[in-house]
């Protein structure tokens, strides 16, 4: 999860000090935004992060709470009595979705940060089939297995960035060809997003059918092209939202993981 450091205030003005609010530091609207974070928040959002995770995460809501809630103390923008967001509206919860755990953070009913804790990945049946018949999935099989699950959706730069990363990965090459499908998955996310209606949006299913045939080599999926792809694809936070960073549902890391998975076991 990405979310903005809240910055400590100079020495000099540490009694004067605008208090960092959460709309500094979360993307959330509304009477939250402008309200100030307090050590009680903070505490019981740590509290909650522990309960589920067993501890703070780097960089989650709990850990950037703590920090914003001790600056706004020591310059006197709260204190450490009431409590003006209740415990109860502080939770951290988790549910699974198609094979991943994704755990959401909220305050107030408005989420601060998602993240998924494990990337058990989606499992497109397409992808058994070269298992069963005794041949390891390649990387091209996985990307058609994508076309196939969620070909209807949109290409963005998440997408573009794991396509890449997986085209990279088969052809052995530091960038991705010029033509490729990589080249032509980036150039579709940058389409999109100046493309109002959906229905004029380069779909998934437009860059990966045949995916086999347009990539220039071909390997069977490791556990650390799966890795590779599933980094690239959290690069960029969907639509620009830092509180949903997880990876799309039969998407592309979530195909490579399965390939890579259903080789080992093979």
């Amino acid at each position: 999860m990405s979310h903005g450091q809240p910055k400590r205030p100079q020495a000099e003005d540490s009694f004067h000090c605008e208090p960092i609010k959460y709309g500094d530091v979360f993307k959330v609207t509304g009477e939250l935004a402008s309200k100030p974070i307090s050590p009680q928040e903070a505490a019981a959002m740590k509290a909650a992060e522990a309960g589920v995770l067993g501890q703070p995460q780097k960089g989650s809501p709990a850990v950037v709470m703590q920090a914003a809630a001790a600056i706004n103390q020591a310059c006197g923008a709260v204190d450490g009595n009431g409590v003006a967001i209740k415990k109860e509206d502080v939770s951290v919860t988790e549910t699974t979705t198609a094979g991943n755990r994704i755990i959401t953070e909220s305050v107030g009913g408005q989420v601060l940060g998602k993240r998924v804790d494990t990337h058990a990945p989606v499992v497109p049946t397409d992808l058994g089939s070269a298992v069963i018949d005794g041949d390891p999935i390649t990387i091209g099989e996985a990307l058609e297995a994508v076309a196939i699950a969620v070909g209807d959706k949109p290409v963005n730069q998440n997408d573009a960035a794991a396509i890449s990363a997986a085209e990279i990965r088969a052809t052995g090459e530091k960038n991705v060809r010029a033509g490729g499908v990589g080249a032509s998955a980036q150039s579709a996310a940058t389409l999109n997003s100046h493309v109002m209606r959906v229905q004029d949006m380069t779909k998934l299913s437009d860059i990966l059918t045949d995916a086999t045939d347009k990539l220039a080599m071909d390997k069977a999926v490791t556990q650390e092209d799966a890795e590779a792809v599933y980094t690239a694809e959290m690069r960029f936070p969907w639509r620009g939202d830092a509180t949903d960073v997880i990876s799309e549902p039969g998407g592309v890391a979530a195909s490579m993981a399965t390939a890579a998975k259903l080789n080992e076991e093979k």
